[in-house]
């Protein structure tokens, strides 16, 4: 039977997922209180809280060099951030939904986002712009990383 290593406290309202930064030192939570929240992985301390949506956080993902943090809220916007500094890089406006699925490319370059809107949107990273649209056949979309080449 495992045993628990750490408990991480912070949240003011429930977790939805966690996940690790690519060099696994770093854990992410993303939680109903509108927060993200970076934890160093080996001691728990919090690093960053992450503020800025209006909504609870549906969705995250680390960049593949783990320098960078997508967010997706049911305010409808996603958020670059930067993990180092818990600085808003990018908010990205378009979905006309609750954006419920974040992920990076494997080069870090692009972001795709699902949403309740049935959209998938793909976004240049860098600069915040919409590259494409496709369109969904369903109203729920979930994230699901892809494996480096």
């Amino acid at each position: 039977m495992g045993a628990t290593l750490q408990t991480h406290e912070g949240h003011s309202d429930l977790v939805n997922s966690v996940a690790f930064s690519p060099d696994g030192k770093q854990l992410v939570s993303r939680s109903g209180d509108k927060t993200v929240r970076i934890w160093d992985a080996a001691t728990g301390a919090t690093l960053q809280t992450l503020e800025g949506h209006s909504g609870p956080v549906r969705a995250i993902a680390f960049s593949p060099d783990g320098k960078q943090l997508a967010s997706g809220s049911d305010d409808k916007t996603v958020r670059i951030w930067d993990a180092a500094m818990g600085a808003t890089l990018q908010t990205l406006e378009g979905h006309s939904g609750w954006v419920r699925a974040v992920a990076f490319s494997p080069d870090g370059k692009q972001l795709a986002s699902g949403s309740g809107d049935k959209t998938v949107r793909i976004w240049d990273a860098a600069m915040g712009a919409t590259m494409q649209t496709p369109e969904a056949e369903t109203d729920w979309l979930s994230a699901h990383a892809a494996p480096p080449d």
